[in-house]
């Protein structure tokens, strides 16, 4: 029988995941369910505040769930919209980390036989695993400091911050980058993009959903931070097309051809991905890999103050059938005018990996050495 790291026959990992959204939760989550399909003995314990059903949904492997406060990342007020001054009152509450925080967790790391602390994004796990011992992996596209940097020109109170988590960051014993990459560093594994894969076919999330096999259908997602949408009047009204709306209902709702739904709802998200011939919304990593992966063209709200997005953005263009639009542009739903050009185009078809399965396998190799 196979023996791992710590010599258990069951493999655990810790797994430290920024609660800024849902993007680091389905990032993590899809290279958990990669790691589960090679090492089906594999125990997660998860650390975040991202809630637990989040992982219920996406995962198959036992996981034990520890609500903690890993990360802060940015305060939003609305999911286009940070508040900054709001993220350095909170940044400073929270760091430098409490060294008597970082030595209870790196206890009970020890006392559940973590073999591995993997980060996404959140910096305490790497301060955890120094403490305890154990290798840390940090899997990015980006760092907050980097991101923080961003912001300096309108708050500078972010500069110790941004030196403070320079520093933890390169303290990570390995680095794993995804595509699209916001900053190269040298890193033990460069991967594309990684994005919960796809469970049910589409013919069969649609007939779910009550959409004929052949309408057009355009998905419209904002990730992991509730918005209040404008538009959806407009919507209603229209009679060809088919509108699927994660999030703004607190429960299922057909209102003619407009389908909103719950952010905890039947349907795995991937799975309307994959469904749905337009994707609109917020560009976030993880709606980006999800579109990557499924090839359905996708039009894209800007964050302009957000400098990840000027990354994404340029690989969407690159990568993607896709077209811009500017968070006024989104609001008042002028995109309408222009979805028939974008339902016009075809997918593209992917037959390259998913980052998830390379990440996963560097992790395993990791485990069993």
């Amino acid at each position: 029988m196979r023996r791992f790291r710590t010599g258990s026959e069951e493999p655990r990992i810790a797994y430290f995941i920024s609660p800024h959204g849902f993007g680091h939760a389905a990032r993590a989550a899809s290279v958990m369910a990669a790691l589960y399909e090679l090492e089906p003995s594999v125990r997660f314990e998860i650390f975040t505040q991202v809630p637990d059903w989040f992982f219920q949904d996406s995962l198959s492997s036992v996981f034990n769930y520890h609500p903690l406060l890993t990360d802060l990342g940015l305060v939003q007020k609305t999911p286009l919209v940070e508040d900054i001054p709001e993220t350095v009152r909170r940044l400073n509450a929270l760091l430098p980390f409490d060294r008597s925080q970082i030595e209870r967790l790196a206890r009970q790391v020890r006392e559940l036989k973590c073999a591995l602390i993997v980060c996404d994004i959140a910096p305490m796990g790497i301060l955890v695993a120094q403490e305890a011992g154990i290798p840390s992996v940090l899997v990015e596209n980006f760092t907050w400091d980097w991101i923080y940097q961003g912001y300096l020109h309108e708050e500078v109170r972010l500069r110790p911050h941004i030196a403070y988590l320079q520093e933890v960051f390169e303290a990570a014993d390995y680095r794993v980058q995804t595509e699209p990459v916001c900053c190269y560093r040298t890193a033990d594994l460069v991967t594309p993009p990684v994005s919960r894969k796809a469970r049910t076919p589409a013919k069969q999330i649609r007939g779910r959903l009550g959409i004929p096999a052949s309408a057009k259908v355009v998905m419209i997602t904002m990730g992991g931070i509730p918005e209040q949408y404008t538009f959806l009047d407009r919507l209603e009204g229209l009679k060809d097309l088919y509108f699927v709306i994660p999030g703004p209902s607190a429960s299922w709702q057909v209102r003619n051809r407009l389908i909103l739904l719950p952010h905890r709802s039947d349907f795995y998200h991937p799975d309307l991905v994959q469904a749905c011939d337009v994707i609109l919304g917020k560009l976030g990593y993880s709606t980006v890999a999800e579109v990557y992966h499924a090839g359905v063209p996708f039009g894209y709200v800007l964050r302009e103050r957000f400098r990840e997005s000027a990354v994404l953005a340029a690989y969407v263009k690159e990568h993607l059938q896709s077209f811009a639009l500017t968070e006024a542009e989104f609001q008042s739903a002028s995109w309408l005018s222009r979805l028939p050009d974008l339902l016009a185009l075809p997918r593209i078809p992917r037959e390259g990996p998913n980052g998830a399965d390379q990440v996963a396998d560097f992790l395993y190799r990791l485990l069993t050495t």
